[in-house]
């Protein structure tokens, strides 16, 4: 069986900067919460106070993916175009493919779970489609099992994804 990585994050030159500008803008977004949970306060009685109510929800995602961004980011491994295997499907591959004796074809990109957008054509090795298709090359059909059944794809080409 192909084999994924496991155990490291690896991610894309923009999926980096995404992680890296996310960060900011949430550090930054601590002040306006803290203000908001400061003149939610002053409003009396916080058990019917919608507004403070509100304020701490928000601080608790954004604490929380603050946490998660600092815990990820220290063991993240960024790929570089150049640093792409082109010559079987690989983390940072651009892939077309199509239905197997179908005519309608698509293109997909091969990332890691930080930063796939499956409804944007980046699709995360460790689902399914990912791991059906890693390690397989030009003219190959692969197999995935999805919740509608068994899929079947044929790489028409492989190349680098630049951004």
């Amino acid at each position: 069986m192909k084999q994924v990585p496991k155990g490291r994050h690896l991610i894309t030159v923009g999926g980096h900067k995404k992680l890296v500008d996310e960060l900011a803008a949430l550090t930054r977004q601590r002040g306006d919460i803290a203000d908001n949970i400061r003149k939610a306060k002053a409003h009396g009685d916080l058990s019917e106070n919608f507004e403070y109510h509100e304020a701490k929800r928000e601080q608790g995602f954004v604490e929380g993916r603050v946490a998660e961004l600092r815990h990820v980011m220290p063991i993240i491994e960024i790929v570089e175009p150049h640093q792409v295997v082109t010559d079987y499907v690989s983390f940072g591959t651009c892939v077309r493919l199509r239905d197997p004796g179908g005519s309608e074809h698509w293109e997909i990109v091969i990332v890691g779970p930080l930063e796939a957008e499956p409804l944007e054509g980046r699709v995360s090795y460790a689902t399914p489609m990912g791991e059906a298709l890693w390690g397989s090359r030009v003219g190959e059909i692969v197999h995935s099992e999805a919740p509608s059944g068994r899929i079947s794809y044929e790489i028409l080409d492989i190349w680098a994804y630049q951004e």
